[in-house]
C-alpha cells in the first residue's frame, strides 16, 4: 500500500456552495484524510492522502456530487505523507 498526498488550489464558483462539505464527504467514502478550507480571496485549498485511484476519483467524486460548484481553475502538487493523520476536516 502506497500512500501519496496531495494538494489542490480552487478557483471559481466554490465558496458558500456546499464545496467543503461534498469534499469532505468524497474524502470519507473513498477512506482519505486531510482537510479542506477556504481562502481569504474566495478560492478553496485541499490536501488529502491515501491510496493514488482513490486520490485521482476525488475531484471528479466531488464535481459529480455538488451542481452548485463550478471549479474555473485547479492546480494540483504532490506533498509528502503526514504521519498520524487519522480523518479529513473541514477547515474555516
Amino acid at each position: 500500500m502506497s500512500v501519496i498526498r496531495r494538494r489542490w488550489h480552487f478557483t471559481g464558483n466554490v465558496q458558500g456552495v456546499g464545496f467543503r462539505y461534498f469534499a469532505q464527504c468524497a474524502a470519507q467514502k473513498l477512506g482519505l484524510t486531510g482537510w479542506v478550507a477556504n481562502n481569504w480571496d474566495g478560492s478553496v485549498t485541499m490536501e488529502a492522502q491515501g491510496e493514488r485511484a482513490a486520490l485521482d476519483e476525488l475531484v471528479p467524486m466531488i464535481e459529480r456530487s455538488n451542481r452548485w460548484a463550478r471549479i474555473e481553475g485547479m492546480t494540483t502538487e504532490t506533498l509528502p505523507p503526514e504521519e498520524h493523520e487519522y480523518s479529513f476536516s473541514t477547515r474555516g
